[in-house]
């Protein structure tokens, strides 16, 4: 008879080993978001400014520190935020916390005696409105009625002083002024900004793009991701400062011209411009 660990016993040690090993393989939440930021070409702060998650929290939760979320539920607010703004798809990851600290929280259900107040009938008296719309309505139509009648002998009496019958039945004709040539479209609608303002278009032709602009006092005019196809236009007294995440598929207008820079895919660029012909700072 052998002494040792039968195979039957060293199979769940091979199984840990195993678990083990994805556990490694698969970086954690904090990880995976510092990566793609680091990939992007975005800082710190470029994220918190696009966000408007404070830098702390960002750092907190790039260590993989949730506490200072305030909660699961705004946790798993700020991954999905961060993850868009590095472009990358915040399902895994928020799939991967609800694993780590216990799932989905549970939605609160509605109160049903809110149910109950919306669905009771409501007693109604007699509809004294109507009733005195159709009396007034009825008094105007014979009044109507009256004055009509008596115009006809009125009309038939001026017409034998003075006026022929011909000119009496044929109504006044107003010349109409023809309307006047709409101008023919502009290539851009940038083209006729006015000359006095900075007016900056931004269209994402090729792909979707993170964009950030502000105005020349810094404050946010927009931040957020814009689809293939959409555009904005962004109009300044002075000075428009934009970053854009993927520079590869935006197609820029400033002052009604285009800008042809050749932005490499991907690349995230910080531009500046005033007004006048397009002056990249």
């Amino acid at each position: 008879m052998s002494i040792g660990n039968s195979p039957e016993d060293e199979r769940p040690f091979e199984n840990e080993h195993v678990e083990a090993d994805h556990e490694e393989a698969r970086p954690s939440i904090g990880r995976a978001l510092q990566q793609a930021r680091i990939a992007a070409g975005l800082t710190v702060d470029d994220v918190s400014s696009a966000t408007r998650v404070r830098m702390n929290i960002v750092h907190a939760i790039e260590a993989d520190d949730f506490s200072a979320c305030g909660g699961d539920v705004y946790a798993r607010g700020h991954i999905r935020t961060l993850a868009k703004a590095v472009r990358l798809d915040p399902a895994p990851l928020l799939a991967q916390y609800g694993d780590e600290h216990g799932g989905r929280p549970a939605p609160t259900p509605a109160a049903p005696l809110f149910e109950a107040e919306r669905i009771r009938p409501e007693r109604r008296g007699p509809n004294w409105t109507a009733a005195m719309v159709a009396a007034i309505v009825a008094v105007v139509g014979f009044v109507g009625f009256t004055m009509v009648r008596g115009d006809d002998g009125s009309n038939e009496a001026n017409v034998a002083e003075g006026s022929t019958p011909g000119d009496s039945a044929s109504p006044t004709t107003k010349t109409k002024k023809p309307a006047d040539p709409e101008p023919e479209p502009s290539d851009s609608a940038i083209a006729a900004a006015p000359q006095d303002k900075v007016t900056v278009r931004v269209a994402a032709a090729d792909g979707r793009s993170w964009i950030a602009a502000k105005d020349h006092n810094g404050r946010m005019i927009f931040d957020g991701v814009l689809k293939q196809g959409d555009t904005k236009t962004f109009q300044d007294s002075s000075k428009v400062h934009l970053v854009l995440g993927d520079a590869g598929a935006i197609d820029l207008f400033v002052n009604g011209k285009k800008i042809e820079e050749n932005f490499q895919p991907g690349s995230v660029e910080r531009l500046t411009y005033t007004k006048g012909d397009p002056e990249a700072g």
